[in-house]
């Protein structure tokens, strides 16, 4: 490498770190305050569809928070990482306009290879020599809060990461450049929907797992099935990888029909439809 190019290197660096760091923690505050936000607000809703008896406490609350900005941390280390390996010319991707339909393709195959980086990850994690030293600390949540979204520990935050610039690495590879744009629906999508797995509470529509289709797409019961046992359910978007490994939860219907009620509006607030249940 030339004294030009890391002299290159520098400057992205240099010119990017702060931009970076508050990016990526601006995306993760956005998305768990406002998951946090729409519990408060719409308490009676919510309650009706908590999952657990369990209740976290403020000290989970704030173990999650602090850890959050070490995870962010190393997601902006990751993105400066990214953007210096584009200006090395070793990954590509492009800021150009490019037609809309190409950028949801791309983030949609974004999406689904990182499904599975996210279920074998996450499997290895749970192995008896790593389990310890990499995804404790996101299982002390036992009860999860949208914050618990970014709770990992050093070597969690690392892994999950290291997934963009491993995808783009290996498209660049392929002679594949990709859309910013593309990536930038990836990483919100991606956000939003860990929140959504942490909220505690059932955010989809009764019906949703019976229905061929939109039982394939991951519900909150089922990542909150694996926080509560933990053997179970190691999928993000989709059901797929953990019904083709045989590692969904058995009951893992029967828990989400139980919490996913119908709404029905009556005097004194929302109640369930329990009959519908």
């Amino acid at each position: 490498m030339t004294q030009e190019t890391l002299a290159s290197l520098f400057t992205v660096i240099s010119d990017h770190i702060l931009n970076v760091m508050y990016f990526d923690f601006s995306r993760y505050a956005i998305a768990a305050g406002t998951m946090f936000g729409v519990l408060v607000i719409f308490r009676a809703w919510a309650e009706n569809r908590r999952i657990q008896e369990r209740r976290a406490k403020r000290t989970d609350y704030a173990r999650e928070i602090l850890s959050s900005f070490r995870t962010v941390f190393f997601f902006g280390i990751t993105t400066l990482a990214t953007l210096g390996l584009r200006e090395a010319g070793i990954i590509r991707f492009e800021l150009n306009e490019f037609p809309l339909w190409l950028a949801i393709f791309q983030a949609a195959i974004m999406i689904l290879v990182h499904d599975a980086y996210f279920y074998w990850s996450h499997r290895a994690m749970h192995s008896k020599r790593l389990f310890r030293a990499t995804h404790l600390h996101h299982h002390k949540s036992r009860v999860p809060t949208p914050f618990t979204a970014y709770s990992f520990s050093i070597w969690e935050a690392i892994i999950e990461a290291a997934y963009v610039p491993l995808f783009l690495l290996a498209t660049s590879l392929m002679g594949i450049a990709y859309t910013g744009l593309a990536i930038l629906f990836f990483i919100w999508i991606q956000i939003s929907r860990n929140v959504m797995q942490h909220a505690g509470v059932e955010i989809h529509p009764a019906g949703w797992v019976d229905s061929k289709w939109t039982d394939w797409i991951s519900t909150t019961t089922h990542h909150d099935l694996h926080h509560s046992g933990g053997n179970h359910n190691f999928g993000f978007y989709f059901t797929w990888w953990d019904r083709w490994m045989g590692t969904e939860h058995p009951q893992y219907k029967e828990r989400f029909r139980a919490v996913a009620k119908p709404v029905i509006i009556r005097r004194g607030g929302l109640q369930g439809d329990t009959s519908a249940a």
